[in-house]
Parts: structure tokens; sequence; C-alpha cells
């Protein structure tokens, strides 16, 4: 047994404590109450789930198990899901055993290469990563188990299994479909005894001789990794999984779900504006320009990209650990220096147009302050990633071990299918409105 599945095997049998004591204290009390506003307004605020892999603070940003995100910083991948997993920092032998797993299972079904040669030459990146993932479900553990018969309290084993077997496999498979769509060359074989990280950004292929770009995969896909268990592509992996489909049929719809341009195509967004304002301007900004800039764009009725966010009320963490790494790796590249002036003038813009609006009779900003979209893509941008549409591939390698290991946990809690009551309008105005 490995040392992930033995210290899960331990902790499991005290959730499930955990659970059934907190439902026998609280279960018939109420925990949110929804409006009709907030019905018709995509669920937004309302208490509807549980989540305890992490959970995001209006002011303080993401928090993984306990942990505010910029004290884990440091951690590598493969430690942050082991933490998620567990609530623990994994020991060095824990890591190095689950990094020497990640070497035994990480080759890529040749099958899987032939589906995704055989693509059209312009199909998205997101729709060959999907595919590579449904293709691979042939592979499923839990599958074989249900059909073979197993009880639920061991649902959460072939899930793991299941769950371990897609991570090892997934870089691998993005940095194929980076080099297969963008006709980069053949796909790159992983290297044992690497990291899950390095991994990833050696097998794109892009130059790094200094080992800078291995640093930012791993701080990227340590930053993106879980964000509660409400976003779109979390929710939407938790209803497909609640139905006990198994792990690829559920992390592939919920990366399905991050696809959209609301939810996981804002870097690139937040990119092409910046580079918009340097067009413009020949270059990085002056404050005028810049402040002029960001006024034009939001009194035409658009937005800026990357500042404001649904829930958060200060900057995004992830934000503020990248903007340090990017002062510390390319300090003089123009783009960067561009996104930080960005940082400096645009919070104060927003305060401004905000008390137009609240003048005007409309509502005011929430937010004025960046997300991580903000600064992610120019740090992608100048390591040579100048394909916009395959950052949403990145945030999906990244994002798929909070979906991994929600759905873990909720097999072995036993979570029951989602299934909410809907109403229709007419039943609102009879029931609500009278």
């Amino acid at each position: 047994m490995s040392i992930l599945k033995e210290v899960l095997a331990k902790k499991i049998p005290a959730y499930r404590e955990e659970v059934k004591k907190t439902l026998a204290d609280y279960g018939s009390k109420a925990m949110s109450e929804v409006t009709v506003a907030q019905a018709y307004g995509g669920m937004r605020g309302v208490k509807g789930m549980i989540c305890d892999t992490s959970v995001v603070e209006p002011d303080k940003g993401l928090i993984i198990r306990g942990r505010p995100l910029l004290e884990l910083k440091h951690l590598w991948p493969e430690e942050i899901f082991y933490l998620l997993l567990t609530g623990e920092v994994p020991d060095a032998k824990a890591k190095a055993a689950l990094q020497v797993d990640y070497d035994k299972r990480a080759a890529v079904p040749e099958y899987v290469w032939d589906v995704l040669e055989a693509m059209p030459r312009d199909s998205h990146p997101m729709c060959m990563l999907d595919t590579a993932i449904l293709v691979m479900e042939r592979e499923s553990v839990f599958r074989q188990w249900y059909d073979k018969g197993m009880t639920k309290e061991e649902y959460w084993l072939p899930a793991l299994e299941d769950g371990l077997q897609l991570l090892a496999k997934l870089p691998g498979v993005a940095a194929g479909v980076y080099r297969i769509r963008y006709n980069k060359g053949t796909p790159i074989a992983w290297t044992p005894g690497l990291d899950w990280g390095a991994n990833f950004a050696n097998m794109l292929g892009l130059p790094d001789p200094t080992g800078s770009f291995a640093d930012l995969m791993r701080l990227y896909l340590n930053f993106h990794c879980d964000h509660e268990g409400g976003n779109v592509s979390a929710f939407s992996c938790h209803t497909v999984g609640s139905a006990l489909s198994d792990l690829y049929y559920s992390v592939s719809a919920g990366l399905n779900g991050l696809a959209g341009p609301l939810h996981g195509l804002a870097n690139q967004e937040c990119l092409g504006w910046i580079l918009e304002l340097m067009d413009r301007f020949g270059g990085v900004p002056g404050d005028k320009d810049l402040r002029d800039f960001a006024f034009e764009t939001l009194r035409s009725g658009k937005v800026i990209p990357g500042y404001g966010h649904a829930v958060l009320r200060v900057t995004d963490p992830r934000y503020t650990g990248l903007l340090e790494f990017g002062k510390e790796h390319m300090p003089n590249d123009p783009v960067f220096q561009t996104v930080a002036k960005v940082y400096d003038v645009v919070p104060k813009v927003l305060k401004e147009y905000s008390e137009e609006r609240v003048k005007a009779g409309k509502n005011p900003i929430a937010n004025c302050w960046p997300n991580v979209d903000a600064g992610s893509g120019a740090l992608l941008y100048y390591y040579g990633l100048t394909e916009f549409p395959y950052y949403t591939v990145l945030f999906s390698v990244s994002r798929s071990m909070g979906m991994v290991s929600q759905l873990v946990l909720n097999r072995a809690l036993g979570t029951a299918i989602t299934r909410p009551k809907s109403v229709s309008t007419e039943w609102v105005s009879k029931n609500v409105g009278g």
C-alpha cells in the first residue's frame, strides 16, 4: 500500500465520524437562505454544499486546508495534492513516494496519441485535452470494481487509483496536445526522477536554460489547484461524480466547464488587453496614458480584464505571488513591467469610476483589485508560451488536482447524488410574490 493510500485509510474513518456527528448535531439547522435574485443569478452566495479541501475568504483569498495560500507557495504540486487529500503536508519520504508512483504511471497509452493525431488540425486545445481524458476512460479501475461489485465503504479506493493514474498522465497528455496542435514536434516522454511541475515544463519543449520556467510551472500549478467547491469546473465535476460516474467522466465534465469564456479563458483576455495597451502607446505606457486607456475601456461598457472577482474583495494572493515571481525573474520585461504598472494605476481608476456610477444611480464596482488572471498570462508569454488558446489547458492540469481530491473524499464520505429542487417562474410569482 502506498504512503498516501495508507494515510488516507487511517484518516477516512475520522472524516466519516466527523460528518456523522455534524449531521446529528446540526442536520436540522439552516445554513443559508435563498432570494429570488440568487436563484436567477446562478445561486451566487448560496451556501448549499460542503467542500473541505479549500475555501475562498472574501478578505483573505484562497485557503487550503486551513492554510493561507501564500504560506504554501514554496510547495510543489505533489505536496499540494497530498495536502488537499489528507490535510497534511507530506514529509520527504511521502513526497518522494508519490513522485515514484507518478513515475510508474506516467506513460501515456499509444491510442491516445492516435486519437489526438486524427483530430482536425484546428481543434481547440481544450477539446483535445478533454477528448484524451474521455478516451482513457477505458482504464477506469472504479468502473471495473463497480461492475464486479464492491461496498460503498470501498468506493474511495478505486477512485484514488483512477485519480493517481490520471494525474500522472495529465502533464504528458497536455504537453502532447501543445506539441501536436501547434506543430512543435512529437510528444516528449516523461522523465523519471523529475517532479510533476518540472516534467510538464520539460515536455512542453520550451527553452529553459536556467530552470526558471520549471519554477513557474510549479508555482502556477500550485496556485490554480483548487478554489472551493462551487466554481463551475469543481461543481460540474462534483455533480457528474455524485452519480457515481467514474473519475474520467467527472474530470472531463469539470474541464468542459473550465473551457467556458466566463471561467477559464480570463488570463488570455487579460494578456490581450495588456498587449493592446502596449500597442497603442508603443511600449510600456506612462501613468496618464494608462489612466486614459483604462477610463476609455470602462466608459465604452467593457471591463478591465483581471480586475474584480465574484468573491474576493482584496488583491488575490495568487496575483501577489505571481507578481513577486515576475519581479524576481523578469523585472526588465516590458510586458511584465506593464502588468506591474497596471496594478499601480488601475485600482485607483476603478474606484473613481465606481464613484461615477454611484452618482449616476448605478451600482458601484464591488472589487477594484486584481485576481490571478491579471498577471499569469504575462509570465507565460515571457517564456515563449504565446499560444493564447492553450492557456486554459495549463489551468486544467492544475485544477484537476482539486477536482480529483474532492471526488475521492466525496466517495469516501458517501456524498449523496446532487439533486437541487427547481421551481418555475410561475411558481415564484404565485408563492413568493403572493
